[in-house]
């Protein structure tokens, strides 16, 4: 059951779904300019309508808003209680597509989540599209969870380079026995060590069976929360590699922004293409730019260049945003006769890998073309953490320390901490755990007001009476919709943020002058000094086994995919399925009512 609503009032919420049944339909919640069209739907977010709404079958909406200009400031709202349902929009200026898809929701099974997103349109937005997908599943079939299974394992099936050549495997020279490469006289035959990776090994995705839906942080695929075993493949050396290492060609690039921890699996990719007897390693400087801009040449890479690049912060290589197309990134590839490819970045940065290892593809050419998931925010989808999210947490202690003593030195203190977390708010939440010094923790995913009996403003008048100070947290994505609308997107296609953090200090301060009470403000914004610190040990650590399994993964002949961390087992991952959307925290999961429990704060609301 999937419904699409218009905050445009002229359109026709019939024409658009007309393939569904018109039973289906009911408006719902009309507040202002914004509308939004129900399945049916009873109490508690169950589907309790027509039967015809919760049929099986696909359903594959598509809804496009022509004037965007009567869209300005407007809501877009989508409701669902389907399973795995994924929402994309897709902003289209000028007849170019931008690469600003951000997901609408995602779903379990009977749970109706309703999320609203403000779309910063301006009158060069000439066209919005929004769709919806939901997958076929029939759970009257006896023999929907076998479906379900290989559904599963087709999606999460890696790309191999026989897909699209007839290329044969070798004995890998990959041995922790040897002092080199095997194959150089100087290693013992890989039949007597045991340290190899089975092809078909696997690692469980989810592990927690939940008795009902309404379990905290339940995911469910049916309505009874039947258990389904998913698996993915598991990362590591294989016995037979697909490359001979002394004819590869290996280049590393970092893209995006900083994020402790680069120059760590710089360093472990270097040590490991040399562990299999690979010379010829390159560092494309500066992101995808690098790949075509004349003043940037590649820069050789060995152990002795990258032997102590871990022990600062930054990148060897440098990083930057946005970069050429696809079309000219993979010229370059093919010109500089590069055999593997490693790329360091977030959601954009790996789709950008996926669309290059699609286009090596239709050309059959022999390239792999592997990411290692980089971002501080650690919204990659289905990992438990990403490198750098650790460090970015441990150093936020410094900032939230410091906005106590502020806070505990002043009369009528409240200390203001923003950090990142431009759609996910995991760093803002873990860290005001850690702290345990935060009243009020505020993320993107959890929406608040200032004003009114239930506002923020109001809590703090609350905390100021009684404790005589507070200290608060935000993530930089968090209260969006309180600040002015705006346009303006990065070279990445994001849309550039308000400053929440300089709005916060600045509705307190007003605040409490109208009141009456004196308040000593003091806001601090470590933003640039966590992005660009080294990496923690247990970061370092994670980066370390990341850079190997990425070379591991490229030997094996994988190509298209990404490594990375799941439920404490590493795991190679096909790119498609880790950058449907960014993972978000769950207001219903049990760490954020730990968060609201070390708080003590209200919903704001």
């Amino acid at each position: 059951m999937v419904v699409v609503g218009s905050a445009d009032r002229s359109v026709n919420k019939s024409t658009p779904l007309s393939f569904l049944p018109s039973s289906c339909f009911k408006p719902r919640g009309r507040n202002n300019a914004t509308a939004s069209w129900n399945c049916g739907g009873g109490g508690g977010g169950e589907s309790r309508a027509n039967p015809r709404c919760n049929s099986p079958r696909s359903i594959r909406a598509l809804l496009r808003l022509r004037s965007a200009a009567h869209l300005f400031g407007k809501h877009i709202m989508a409701i669902t209680s389907s399973t795995n349902t994924i929402g994309l929009l897709n902003l289209q200026k000028n007849g170019k597509h931008s690469n600003m898809d951000v997901p609408l929701f995602c779903s379990s099974h009977l749970k109706v989540r309703r999320l609203k997103r403000i779309f910063k349109c301006a009158s060069q937005v000439n066209d919005i599209s929004v769709e919806v997908v939901k997958p076929e599943i029939d759970f009257k079939d006896p023999d929907w969870k076998k479906h379900f299974q290989e559904d599963f394992d087709n999606r999460f099936r890696l790309p191999h380079l026989t897909d699209i050549l007839d290329v044969k495997p070798r004995p890998t020279s990959f041995s922790l026995k040897s002092r080199g490469p095997l194959g150089d006289g100087n290693g013992a035959p890989m039949d007597t060590w045991y340290g190899y990776v089975n092809d078909d090994d696997r690692a469980l995705l989810k592990v927690i069976k939940f008795a009902s839906p309404n379990s905290a942080g339940a995911e469910c695929i049916d309505p009874d929360c039947s258990w389904v075993e998913q698996w993915v493949h598991r990362a590591g050396p294989r016995k037979q590699i697909y490359y001979e290492p002394k004819e590869v060609k290996a280049a590393i690039v970092t893209c995006g922004g900083l994020c402790p921890g680069l120059n760590d699996v710089i360093r472990q990719i270097v040590f490991t293409l040399e562990k299999y007897g690979v010379k010829n390693i390159v560092g494309i400087q500066f992101g995808y730019r690098g790949f075509c801009d004349e003043n940037l040449r590649e820069v050789p890479l060995s152990h002795q260049v990258v032997q102590n690049i871990n022990l600062a912060g930054g990148s060897l290589l440098g990083v930057s945003r946005g970069g050429p197309s696809i079309s000219d990134i993979v010229d370059s590839i093919q010109a500089k006769a590069i055999d593997m490819l490693f790329v360091l970045g977030g959601n954009g940065t790996h789709a950008g890998a996926n669309a290059i290892h699609d286009e090596c593809c239709k050309r059959k050419m022999k390239v792999s073309v592997v990411g290692v998931p980089k971002t501080i925010d650690n919204d990659i989808q289905l990992m438990d953490k990403t490198f750098g999210f650790d460090t970015a947490v441990e150093e936020a202690q410094r900032a939230i320390n410091s906005a106590y003593i502020e806070a505990e030195s002043a009369y009528h203190g409240i200390g203001l901490v923003k950090l990142m977390g431009r759609s996910s708010g995991f760093i803002a939440m873990h860290a005001s755990l850690s702290s345990g010094q935060i009243d009020i923790c505020l993320i993107p995913e959890v929406p608040f007001k200032l004003e009114g009996p239930n506002g923020l403003l109001q809590h703090l008048e609350h905390l100021i009476k009684t404790k005589g100070k507070a200290v608060v947290c935000v993530a930089e994505g968090a209260g969006q919709e309180l600040l002015q609308k705006s346009d303006a997107t990065d070279a990445s296609g994001n849309v550039v943020l308000g400053d929440i953090g300089v709005h916060m200090q600045q509705q307190i301060k007003r605040h409490f002058k109208y009141i009456g009470v004196p308040a000593d403000v003091k806001y601090i914004d470590p933003t640039y000094m966590v992005r660009a610190c080294r990496a923690n040990a247990s970061d370092a650590i994670l980066c370390t086994v990341l850079g190997q399994n990425a070379v591991h993964g490229a030997f094996a002949g994988f190509s298209g995919i990404t490594t990375g961390i799941c439920n404490n087992h590493y795991v190679y991952l096909p790119i498609p399925e880790v950058v449907r959307s960014p993972r978000r925290v769950d207001s219903n999961s049990r760490m954020w009512h730990r968060c609201l429990t070390s708080t003590g704060q209200a919903d704001f609301h």
